[in-house]
C-alpha cells in the first residue's frame, strides 16, 4: 500500500493545472462575448447541466481503467468493439473539422500585424490557414515531440496569460469608468429564452467547456482520489468558467455585440484597451504570444487523436492508409486523410457569406460532431456502473444508481438539445440561405457518422486489453 502511494505523485494543484491547461482555450471567447452579459447565466446553465457531469463521469471512468486506451476501451467494453470505434472516431473527425477554425482564428490574429482589413479577404485567410496547417502537419511528420514543459509554457504564455491579461484590462476599464457596451442590470443577466436564436451560440459554449476526458485518466496518480480528485474538479472548475466568463465580459466591455467578429473579436478589443491606454505598441506583442500559444496547442491535438485512431484501426481492420507509419512511429496515413479533409473543408469559405459565417459554420459542426461523442460517453458510464460493477473504482459518482442515472441522463439531454439548437443559425452572424447552411450541418454529420462503418475492408485483429482496477 505504501508503495502504490509513493507512485502515486499528482498533488490537488498539479492536477488542477493540467485541467485548466486542457480546457482554457481563447477561441470561444468571443462565441460567448456574443450574448452580452447574458454570457454569465449561459456558462453557470453549460457548467451545471454538461461541465459537471462531464467531469464526475470522467474521474469515475478513469480510476477504474486508468491504463487501457481511454474513452475508445470505456466505450468498447460497455458496448462493444464497433461503438468504441465509433467514438474514437468521432472523437478524431470532430478534430479534424476544428482545424480549420484554429487556424483560421491564428490567420484572423495575423492579419492584425500585417493589414486588419485582410481578415474579411476569404482568399487571404483560406491561404495562411492551409498554409499553418499544413506546415504544423510537416512538422509533426518528421516526430517533432515538444517537451511537455515548453507545451506547458506555450498554453501559458499564449493562453492564460492572455486571458487573464484582457481580464485585467477589463476591471480596469470599468474601475476607471470608461463606457461600457453593456448594461450591468438583471434584465440583461438573463437571456430571452423564447427566442430560440439567442440560443444558437450555446453550442459553442459547451464546446469551449470540452476535453476534460483527455486529463482525467491521471486520476489514478492522485494520492488519495477520494478526497483529493473531487477538490481538484472543484478548483479547476472554478479557474476554468472564471477565466472564460471575465476574458468573454472583457471583449464585450469594448466591442458591441452586433460588430463583434468571431474571427478577430479578442485581437480588436486587445487594440481598444492598449490604444485607450497608450500601450498601442502591445498590440503586436500580444499578437504573436497568441499565435504560438495557438499554433502549440493546435501541434499537439494534430497529432494526439491520429495516434489513438491508429490503435482503433489496427483492430478494426480499416485501409492501410490508415495505420502506415513511418520509422519514427508518425501516422503519416492519417496525417494526409486528415489533411485531405481540412483542405476540402476549407472550400467552405467560397460558399459562406463571410469569413466570420464560414467559422461559425465549421465551429458549430465540430461542436455537433463532438456533442454525440459525449452522448455515447455517458451512455458507457450507465452500462458499465451494471456491466463491470466489480470494478474497483477509487471515485465513484455519489448516488449509487441514482447518482449515475441523474449525472449522465443530464448530460444526455443537454447534449440532444445543444445539437437541436445548433440547427438555429443565430442571429448576429448572416449564415446566408438557411437551407444551404443546414445542409452543410446535416451532411456533414452523416458523412462523418456513416464513414466509419463503410471503410473496414479486412479482418478485424485481434488486441488485447485487460480490464485494470485501482
Amino acid at each position: 500500500m505504501n508503495l502504490q502511494l509513493k507512485n502515486k505523485t499528482l498533488s490537488v494543484f498539479s492536477l488542477v493545472m493540467i485541467n485548466v491547461i486542457a480546457i482554457d482555450n481563447l477561441r470561444s471567447l468571443t462565441a460567448g462575448a456574443e450574448y452580452g452579459l447574458a454570457l454569465v447565466f449561459f456558462y453557470i446553465v453549460a457548467a451545471l447541466l454538461f461541465f459537471i457531469p462531464t467531469l464526475l463521469v470522467t474521474a469515475e471512468l478513469a480510476t477504474g481503467w486508468p491504463n487501457t486506451g481511454g474513452v475508445y476501451v470505456w466505450v468498447r467494453e460497455a458496448f462493444g468493439p464497433q461503438w468504441g470505434f465509433l467514438t474514437i472516431w468521432l472523437q478524431w473527425i470532430y478534430n479534424v473539422v476544428w482545424y480549420p477554425t484554429i487556424f483560421t482564428f491564428i490567420a484572423g490574429i495575423l492579419s492584425y500585424l500585417i493589414d486588419p482589413q485582410l481578415v474579411n479577404n476569404k482568399l487571404y485567410m483560406i491561404a495562411v490557414t492551409l498554409a499553418a496547417f499544413w506546415g504544423t502537419t510537416f512538422l509533426n511528420c518528421y516526430g517533432l515531440n515538444i517537451a511537455s514543459w515548453v507545451s506547458v509554457l506555450g498554453a501559458i504564455i499564449g493562453t492564460i496569460f492572455p486571458m487573464v491579461l484582457i481580464t485585467g484590462l477589463g476591471f480596469y476599464w470599468v474601475y476607471s469608468g470608461h463606457p461600457s457596451q453593456i448594461q450591468w442590470t438583471w434584465h440583461d443577466f438573463f437571456p430571452n429564452l423564447t427566442h430560440a436564436h439567442n440560443l444558437a451560440f450555446l453550442t459553442n459554449i459547451l464546446f469551449g467547456l470540452m476535453g476534460i476526458e483527455m486529463s482525467a485518466v491521471h486520476a489514478g496518480d492522485v494520492r488519495h482520489p477520494q478526497r483529493d480528485y473531487p477538490r481538484a474538479l472543484i478548483y479547476s472548475s472554478l479557474i476554468i468558467l472564471a477565466t472564460f466568463i471575465f476574458a468573454s465580459l472583457a471583449i464585450t466591455l469594448v466591442v458591441p455585440a452586433k460588430e463583434l467578429n468571431l474571427v478577430s473579436g479578442l485581437i480588436e478589443a486587445f487594440a481598444i484597451f492598449f490604444q485607450a491606454y497608450h500601450l498601442s505598441w502591445m498590440v503586436p506583442v500580444i499578437a504573436v504570444l497568441i499565435i504560438l500559444g495557438s499554433i502549440s496547442g493546435a501541434s499537439a491535438w494534430i497529432l494526439g487523436p491520429a495516434r489513438g485512431l491508429v490503435m482503433a484501426s489496427q483492430e478494426r481492420g480499416l485501409p492501410a492508409v490508415f495505420v502506415h507509419e513511418n520509422q519514427k512511429g508518425i501516422p503519416l496515413g492519417i496525417l494526409a486523410v486528415q489533411g485531405g479533409i481540412v483542405t476540402l473543408l476549407c472550400t467552405v469559405f467560397f460558399f459562406m457569406p463571410s469569413v466570420s459565417s464560414s467559422y461559425w459554420v465549421l465551429s458549430n459542426l465540430t461542436a455537433q460532431l463532438a456533442l454525440l461523442f459525449y452522448i455515447v460517453l455517458f451512455a458507457a458510464a450507465i452500462r458499465l456502473h451494471y456491466k463491470h460493477a466489480t470494478v474497483i473504482r477509487a471515485y465513484r459518482i455519489p448516488g449509487g444508481q441514482y447518482g449515475i442515472w441523474g449525472v449522465c441522463g443530464t448530460g444526455i439531454v443537454t447534449c440532444v438539445g445543444a445539437i437541436i439548437l445548433g440547427f438555429i443559425p443565430p442571429e448576429q452572424v448572416a449564415v446566408g440561405h438557411v437551407v444551404y447552411y443546414e445542409a452543410i450541418l446535416i451532411g456533414g454529420i452523416i458523412v462523418c457518422c456513416v464513414a466509419p462503418f463503410l471503410l473496414r475492408t479486412g479482418p478485424k485483429k485481434a488486441i488485447s486489453l485487460e480490464l485494470e482496477s485501482t
